[in-house]
């Protein structure tokens, strides 16, 4: 499987999410999970009858499963919390609400303050929503908000299982991510200010709670990420179960809560991760060939591989990488050379807003919004008219940040 027609697969199923829903959007939603089906059975059999690498489909199995074990549980947990914030969508308002959001993500994780948030934020911007408001909801929540410790994002957990101390992501870039924060907020600011017609009568900031009690279910998911396979899982499942049967459906209602958008989600994810292993396969053998040395090198083809392959195992490969440059292991590579895990964790965490499959909540906020009838951008909409123009200029003078 590695040899670059493996990558082909992966590369069709992008090209279907991204074509497809545009070109015959009613075919598309009811034979999404055909596509996928079709795309990812030669991979299967590839890997089975020709590989006979049984061990590798186990492996994509189980990161599958941990994957939308976490994923379903944030989405259904917090679909019993109904949070109305009630207050008028002025851009000073809706700017705050985003950086709070950031800030709540380095706590629950990106997944988790994505899926607690989603919904207040756009029902409070209801009669005047545009597409960029999910955007950069995206931006800022689902990616960049997470950054600065290991419960935010994925990758940063991943560094702290390898060694990383919880709380060195912070200390060592910290400025960046305000810096990132800052920019993006501010280009924020501008274009929401920009779509503000008329005044907004002062009213006092009210905010409506129901469902508490999935705050504990929400902190066991929490525990339960730092715990080994299987019982994260059946900690997240039993925390989901007990979720779902003790909420109120008044509050489900209220929520306009309904698994359609998590099964879409999964079923797309199911194709990824298939999809994608003999691209990441590819890639773990070339990586050490690639001749990556610097900060810059690190924090671009981490960066790039996290927009378009997820952010997980792009950090996870280029870590190993970055371990081979120094002896003695985790604490000599954070001494020696602390450049390259800052580079790989700012490159993980930020690039994944580049597309809407570089990070997992992203089309999960795609397909909430999209549930509530809401227009959201395309993908080939979300990536040219504001990844490339908004993110990208953000991202390099994050890089010339990171080489100061």
């Amino acid at each position: 499987m590695l040899t670059v027609w493996g990558a082909f697969p992966f590369v069709l199923l992008l090209l279907a999410i991204a074509v497809l829903p545009l070109l015959v959007p009613h075919w598309w939603h009811r034979r999404y999970p055909l596509v996928v089906a079709l795309l990812s059975l030669p991979v299967l059999f590839g890997y089975l009858f020709f590989a006979r690498d049984v061990h590798r489909i186990g492996e994509v199995l189980v990161e599958y499963l941990g994957f939308i074990a976490l994923i379903g549980s944030l989405y259904v947990i917090a679909g019993g919390v109904f949070l109305r914030i009630v207050r008028p969508p002025t851009p000073v308002f809706n700017t705050l609400v985003l950086f709070v959001g950031a800030l709540i993500a380095n706590v629950i994780g990106t997944t988790g303050a994505s899926m607690l948030l989603i919904r207040s934020f756009l029902n409070n911007n209801r009669r005047r929503y545009r597409a960029y408001l999910v955007v950069f909801f995206i931006f800022v929540v689902a990616n960049i908000g997470g950054g600065l410790t290991p419960i935010g994002d994925p990758p940063l957990l991943i560094g702290y299982l390898k060694g990383v101390p919880f709380f060195w992501v912070a200390g060592q870039t910290w400025y960046l991510w305000l810096a990132a924060m800052a920019m993006v907020l501010g280009a924020f600011y501008w274009l929401d200010r920009r779509n503000t017609t008329g005044r907004y009568a002062p009213r006092p900031l009210r905010i409506h709670v129901k469902g508490y009690r999935n705050v504990l279910f929400l902190a066991i998911v929490l525990i339960a990420v730092f715990a080994r396979t299987p019982v994260r899982e059946l900690l997240m499942i039993c925390a989901t179960a007990a979720s779902f049967i003790f909420t109120p459906r008044s509050v489900h209602r209220e929520n306009h809560f309904s698994i359609r958008p998590i099964i879409e989600v999964a079923v797309l994810f199911a194709g990824i991760f298939v999809t994608m292993a003999p691209v990441l396969d590819l890639v773990d053998a070339r990586a050490h060939g690639l001749g990556l040395g610097s900060a810059s090198g690190f924090y671009w083809v981490t960066g790039m591989l996290s927009g378009i392959l997820d952010s997980a195992p792009a950090y996870r490969t280029f870590f190993e990488v970055a371990l081979g440059l120094v002896p003695n292991g985790v604490r000599s590579l954070l001494s020696l050379r602390p450049e390259l895990v800052r580079a790989l964790s700012i490159g993980a965490v930020n690039f994944g807003a580049l597309t809407y499959i570089g990070n997992a909540p992203n089309l999960m906020i795609k397909a909430i919004a999209e549930h509530q009838r809401l227009k959201v951008p395309h993908f080939f909409e979300y990536v040219f008219r504001y990844s490339l123009p908004i993110l990208l200029p953000i991202l390099v003078a994050t890089w010339l940040l990171l080489l100061m």
